[in-house]
């Protein structure tokens, strides 16, 4: 029942929890969808549904019968499945950002602060436990001194109470003084300090910042931007799997680019289900372990091309010689001669591996030695070092996979549908529903509530869908009245290779099975 009055809510751009209340007890659609007219959820119990754990269960389980009703009405194939994301604008206010390198640049600068501090620990005495083992920056070190300086401060306060007044003051006292002074940078600064940048660290993850009112939000670059100055704004990102503009699959990501967001979504895809030839999304997929998983582990045709793709196909670019590409090949001898006639020979390999842990493999080309000006000059840089070029072959064989499939005539005509596919669940999604900003905070309850507003939209597609069919099928059904009524004549339609009556029953059981 909770879920029905939020798909309602949602489905007519209708996301606060009072006036979902509101709608609950006004509106007769959503009365009878309630079923009890006396029963109306506060907006207390709405919210607290659309960010409960079970509701995330619900929902998965809602998309997967939403998908086997469409293959039950045969409206999907499986022919490809496309992909792309957007940016959802946070429940967070925009001015709440925390920043990874500052972070890391002011725990430095207190860092140096507790060393110095632990060293005039050290110079004053202070009875410090193991202290030749403990590490100066670590927040169990600082609550270490504080508990030391507690215990050294009362001692002289036990002290000071039985000692005679001292001409020119006691020692004890100018030695207490001092350790308060200690015990209040450690206690009142340094520490609160190291432990909110534990715990900023925590939040941060694999991120490089973060709002300080939605943790698991993200500052990102988004498409709407009023004042045109690139201003970071803390969002999610949202990835869905379309097909016939039905939403199938979604997922939502804390990274600002699409390139690292495909494996996981796609490791969440259910393909027994859905089975698919095609895996169809933009450019900015387009990367080397992208493909290698979609071909080798999920053994599917990757329509995705990458960042250079456009470029290389435009006259220009092919006729740049100085691009490597261009470049004649000898696979025999392996080696590459430029443009300047200066030839490349093989000199070993080289591994890279990047941030996430993917390592590359490259082929070194160094440009081989000439005595004569000219081509001593086109062979060195201007360090006079050997100039060399690395060419990784499995990126550029699958380069090479990805152009064939694009160029070729299925491959073009699948291709061409992304744009009729992704973008138009995006556009109704923003302009129609007015869905340009979440209600919730937190990344599990951000999942919770596109869910339910993509399934709103999957649910609208599929009545106007089925009234278009309607309003089509009364109109042949009249048509078949006329013929059959003026003219003794039965309207009838070959389907299957026979013909069979233009009833309204017929119109839907075709439609039905596609």
């Amino acid at each position: 029942m909770m879920l029905k009055m939020m798909l309602f809510a949602y489905s007519r751009k209708v996301f606060s929890g009072r006036k979902i209340q509101q709608m609950a007890e006004e509106n007769i659609p959503m009365k009878w969808l309630i079923g009890d007219p006396d029963v109306v959820p506060s907006y207390r119990t709405i919210n607290r549904f659309r960010t409960d754990p079970q509701t995330t269960k619900l929902i998965a389980l809602m998309y997967l019968q939403f998908r086997q009703s469409l293959i039950d009405n045969n409206l999907l194939s499986d022919e490809a499945i496309f992909i792309d994301g957007t940016k959802i604008l946070a429940d967070a206010n925009k001015y709440s950002f925390v920043w990874r390198r500052s972070t890391e640049k002011f725990e430095s600068k207190l860092d140096q602060k507790t060393r110095n501090l632990f060293k005039d620990l050290i110079q004053n005495k202070v009875n410090l436990a193991v202290e030749s083992e403990m590490d100066p920056t670590d927040l169990q070190t600082l609550e270490a001194e504080v508990d030391a300086l507690d215990t050294e401060i009362d001692e002289l306060d036990q002290q000071i109470k039985t000692e005679k007044v001292i001409p020119g003051g006691s020692p004890r006292k100018q030695r207490r003084r001092k350790l308060k002074h200690l015990r209040h940078l450690v206690r009142d600064e340094y520490l609160p300090r190291k432990q909110k940048y534990r715990q900023y660290h925590e939040w941060f993850g694999d991120r490089n910042s973060f709002s300080k009112t939605d943790h698991d939000a993200t500052f990102m670059r988004m498409k709407e931007d009023p004042m045109q100055n690139g201003q970071l704004k803390p969002g999610y990102n949202l990835q869905i799997a379309t097909q016939s503009q039905f939403v199938l699959y979604y997922q939502v990501n804390q990274r600002p680019t699409d390139q690292r967001t495909l494996i996981p979504f796609l490791k969440a895809m259910n393909f027994a289900q859905t089975p698919v030839n095609y895996i169809v999304a933009d450019a900015g997929y387009g990367s080397e372990p992208n493909y290698q998983f979609v071909k080798e582990k999920l053994g599917k045709i990757p329509l995705i091309p990458y960042t250079m793709y456009l470029k290389e196909q435009s006259k220009k670019y092919r006729s740049d010689l100085s691009k490597v590409m261009n470049w004649e090949y000898h696979a025999e001898e392996d080696y590459y001669v430029d443009n300047h006639h200066i030839r490349f020979s093989y000199h070993g390999m080289s591994h890279r591996t990047d941030k996430n842990g993917f390592t590359r493999d490259f082929k070194v080309y160094r440009a081989d030695d000439y005595d004569d000006p000219e081509r001593y000059y086109w062979s060195t840089t201007r360090m006079g070092n050997q100039r060399r070029i690395n060419i990784n072959p499995h990126w550029e064989s699958q380069k090479a996979y990805v152009r064939e499939q694009l160029s070729s005539p299925e491959g073009k005509a699948i291709f061409a549908k992304r744009k009729l596919e992704d973008e138009p669940a995006f556009g109704n999604l923003k302009a129609n529903l007015r869905f340009r900003r979440l209600s919730v905070r937190g990344l599990r309850q951000v999942n919770n509530e596109l869910g339910i507003i993509l399934m709103a939209a999957n649910m609208n597609k599929l009545a106007k869908m089925m009234a278009n069919l309607s309003h089509i099928f009364g109109w042949i059904e009249k048509l078949s009245h006329i013929f059959q009524k003026k003219w003794k004549m039965r309207l009838n339609l070959f389907v299957g290779g026979t013909y069979v009556p233009a009833s309204f029953f017929n119109l839907v059981t075709l439609a039905n099975t596609g």
